[in-house]
């Protein structure tokens, strides 16, 4: 998208066309025969793609990574990249499913995710998941692990309660002055609007409450994201899905333009 033509009818700004230029570092060559080698290989494309120096060195010498996906286990390997630059970081976690990352079951894989970027301790006690709404497989061993990994929860429901500057106003209050990766699994949407994705959860979020909660987040340290679990081959004709992950990659970039962190 050209910024000339980017510019936001809310906010009347585009914050990529201040000083922030972007890359497509395109795709990170992976296997599909052994799912272990291929995170090694994913880490292997952050580490060499972290380890540049960034165009505006004035702000900082580290460039900033989104990442799509794909499965989540991707956020593994980008939060073991983006430790060895910037230390831990916490996490806002858009999601239907706790156990999209949290899960402490398995080996690696897109349920346990987060767990092992804990017990790596890749994050920090202050992260936060948004749009829960999956059922639980073992309650209390689900939210106890959960909140031992440094987690609060916001469900998808409670956004009828408080609103979405509610929701805005919790996540910028929980994550602080911390440094910030966002996590978003397209499934946080309903499948109303993200029908292209493997584990669909009725009831979600609307993608206008998804960008206004992104663009709320104006201010927070944003040192990394991701945009995952999304599967075009699961989109409808108007690929309705592809369009809503496209829109949020673009408020992630505004987030870090509009806010640049040194390192």
């Amino acid at each position: 998208m050209s910024g000339r033509i980017a510019w936001s009818p809310y906010t009347e700004d585009e914050p990529l066309q201040q000083w922030a230029s972007m890359v497509d570092c395109g795709d990170a060559p992976l296997t599909f025969l052994d799912n272990t080698l291929a995170l090694k290989q994913l880490e292997k494309a952050h580490k060499v793609i972290s380890a540049r120096t960034a165009s505006s060195t004035e702000k900082s010498s580290v460039p900033r990574i989104i990442t799509l996906g794909g499965d989540h286990t991707t956020t593994l390997a980008a939060l073991r990249s983006t430790y060895d630059h910037w230390g831990q970081v916490a996490v806002i976690h858009f999601d239907s499913h706790i156990g999209g990352g949290v899960s402490d079951y398995a080996a690696v894989n897109h349920g346990t995710f987060l767990h092992l970027a804990h017990e790596e301790g890749l994050i920090l006690n202050n992260s936060i998941h948004a749009g829960i709404r999956a059922p639980l497989i073992q309650p209390r061993r689900d939210l106890a692990n959960d909140a031992r990994c440094g987690f609060q929860i916001i469900t998808a429901r409670d956004i009828d309660r408080i609103g979405v500057l509610g929701v805005v106003d919790s996540l910028k209050k929980r994550v602080g002055s911390s440094n910030v990766y966002i996590s978003v699994d397209i499934d946080v949407l309903d499948p109303a609007y993200a029908p292209a994705t493997g584990t669909a959860e009725v009831g979600g979020w609307t993608t206008r409450e998804l960008l206004t909660i992104l663009e709320g987040l104006a201010g927070l340290r944003v040192i990394g994201a991701d945009v995952v679990e999304v599967a075009p081959i699961y989109d409808n004709p108007g690929e309705t899905t592809l369009l809503a992950a496209a829109e949020v990659v673009h408020y992630l970039a505004n987030l870090m333009a509009a806010m640049p962190v040194a390192a």
